[in-house]
């Protein structure tokens, strides 16, 4: 497990470069999938900002979501969108592509899937 050698995840996976660069390469894959685009705005970066600060907290990083937004309360955050089981599978399988990129070593890439599965299904509400 990445904490018991790491610390956190945060620092296991590389800390903020690497978390940017996973934000980087995950957006554009939303942007470009048929069940998530319509979702997105045209203007991504405040969405990409966001969840560079929430992915960075949610790892174990520095607290930068709560500190701007307050608590994260991501399920009620994204009540106003029809997510739905298909939707999530989506979300996770660009968020897999884009760990790919990264280059991050299997073993932790699918820690840090399984650590984001509970929360991309938690948001299902459609």
């Amino acid at each position: 497990m990445p904490e018991e050698t790491h610390g956190t995840f945060y620092e296991a996976m590389g800390g903020a470069e690497t978390i940017r660069r996973i934000v980087e390469a995950f957006y554009p894959k939303v942007q470009a999938h048929p069940l998530l685009g319509p979702l997105f705005p045209e203007d991504i970066r405040p969405v990409m900002e966001k969840q560079y600060m929430f992915l960075s907290q949610f790892f174990g990083g520095p607290p930068l979501y709560s500190e701007r937004y307050g608590h994260p309360m991501m399920r009620a955050r994204h009540l106003p969108f029809p997510i739905t089981k298909e939707r999530a599978e989506a979300w996770l399988g660009c968020m897999k592509q884009a760990l790919e990129e990264t280059g991050m070593e299997p073993s932790l890439r699918d820690a840090v899937l399984e650590r984001l599965r509970g929360p991309a299904y938690h948001f299902v509400n459609s």
